[in-house]
């Protein structure tokens, strides 16, 4: 067995002998953090025992039913997984503290009818059964585990034989053959790997909790996120009541679907109509406010984009985007100028996406430029209308996709008026919303009375 010490890449899980200001593998600057290391002849993973009945199959033998999804019991959660849990995936869960990770984790084990297996290196049995009461989620098919021990929660998951398992946290999990503490790099990787085997071979689906930096990202090695079939963060302010699961990941379906949870008292509550949620607090007869539609995944949402101009007497204004690219917002500030004669050098200019959530997609160009309008102007936007569209670099206005269901959800809302490129006109059907097709900017200003 040797002993010393060797430095890790915190973002991509390589080991070197000695500490450099640059990770050869990865390129990352000062990410190499020293740790103790120890290594036997053996291969770190020979603990874990392989199948040996496997052998190669043709693809077509291989038995697999669209039926061998199965229910988390949260409709929201399953969308954003592709339909619903894959046997023996290992899916990855991440966002800040106190967001909800452990409680919606709780849920699902309560709601999804099998039998789990918790294993907690975060809270004593006796914190779970607390926040077990609060929930409402005292299921009998719910056996709690406080153990860090990889091993031992192998053992555990031999004998219970659970249908599902939850980790909490991939951070306090140890193996005892690695020196390094908990949450370490190596302690990490290596007990993420651990775990994944243990699904592969028992076709049992792992969800790991993992905490997230202060820069956002997941703790640990970028290697952690590689080896995982899917990677779900769960977004939203701590002190506000929406939270938002987006897929970065997802070997069994998209990444662009999201799910949104309201948090009360008893839990996560799905939200079923979100386009009224985030349109309920929309200010009255105000300008710098615009309505787009936007699609995530298979879903059509309508948001609220609000802008703000104000005269500043700095030498360069402030330009600021929450929730939208940053580098459309300039591209949208200097058509305006060049093709709107709006005069923005002087003024600072602030957008931001109502209620939390962040959309990147050319058909927020259109309401971003009449949010900025009408707040320039100061004169409102009328209340029933909406608008959606690209808009080029000759101030043109370009087509978008799924345009149809843009409209629908308009119309569902109550909305009277949208404004939608001329070449998406041929596309959309009759429909009890006036359609009003627009080829450049200046026509859609005209609608800033």
């Amino acid at each position: 067995m040797k002993s010393g010490i060797r430095f890790f890449c915190k973002e991509c899980g390589n080991d070197f002998p000695r500490w450099s200001g640059q990770c050869t593998a990865c390129g990352a600057w000062n990410s190499l953090i020293e740790e103790p290391f120890t290594k036997s002849k053996k291969s770190l993973h020979s603990k874990q025992s392989t199948n040996s009945d496997a052998t190669p199959l043709s693809i077509k033998e291989i038995d697999y039913q669209d039926g061998d999804r199965k229910s988390s019991g949260l409709p929201e959660f399953d969308r954003v997984l592709g339909g619903g849990i894959v046997p023996g995936a290992v899916i990855l869960i991440g966002g800040d503290p106190g967001i909800g990770k452990s409680t919606l984790m709780l849920q699902v084990a309560n709601n999804s009818g099998k039998n789990v297996l918790y294993a907690s290196g975060e809270e004593s049995a006796k914190q779970i059964r607390i926040r077990g009461e609060r929930l409402g989620t005292l299921s009998e098919n719910l056996k709690i585990y406080t153990e860090t021990d990889i091993f031992l929660i192998e053992k555990a998951i031999e004998s219970e034989k659970p249908e599902l398992v939850i980790i909490d946290s991939i951070q306090t999990m140890f193996r005892e053959d690695i020196e390094s503490a908990p949450g370490s790099v190596s302690q990490v990787r290596e007990c993420a790997a651990y775990l994944v085997g243990i699904a592969k071979k028992s076709h049992i689906p792992i969800f790991i909790i993992g905490h997230v930096t202060k820069e956002g990202n997941i703790a640990g090695p970028r290697l952690l996120e590689h080896i995982v079939d899917a990677v779900i963060y769960f977004e939203g302010e701590e002190h506000k009541q929406f939270r938002i699961l987006r897929g970065v990941k997802n070997r069994f379906g998209s990444i662009l679907e999201i799910g949104i949870f309201e948090m009360k008292e008893n839990g996560l509550i799905p939200v079923s109509n979100p386009s009224e949620i985030f349109l309920s607090e929309r200010p009255h007869g105000q300008s710098g406010s615009a309505i787009t539609a936007v699609i995530e995944g298979t879903r059509p949402l309508l948001i609220e984009i609000q802008a703000l101009t104000a005269f500043t007497k700095m030498a360069m204004p402030r330009r600021t985007a929450v929730g939208v690219d940053y580098n459309r917002l300039m591209m949208i500030l200097a058509v305006l100028e060049k093709r709107a004669s709006l005069v923005l050098s002087s003024l600072d200019v602030f957008v931001n996406i109502a209620g939390g959530l962040r959309a990147n997609e050319p058909a927020l160009d259109l309401p971003i430029a009449m949010a900025i309008a009408s707040s320039y102007k100061n004169k409102p936007l009328p209340e029933d209308l909406a608008a959606v569209g690209e808009i080029g670099l000759t101030g043109e206005i370009r087509a978008v996709n799924q345009i149809e269901r843009r409209i629908i959800e308009a119309e569902k809302l109550g909305f009277k008026k949208i404004l939608i490129p001329y070449g998406n006109l041929k596309q959309a059907k009759k429909s009890k919303i006036e359609i009003c097709g627009i080829s450049s900017i200046s026509e859609a200003f005209t609608n800033i009375k």
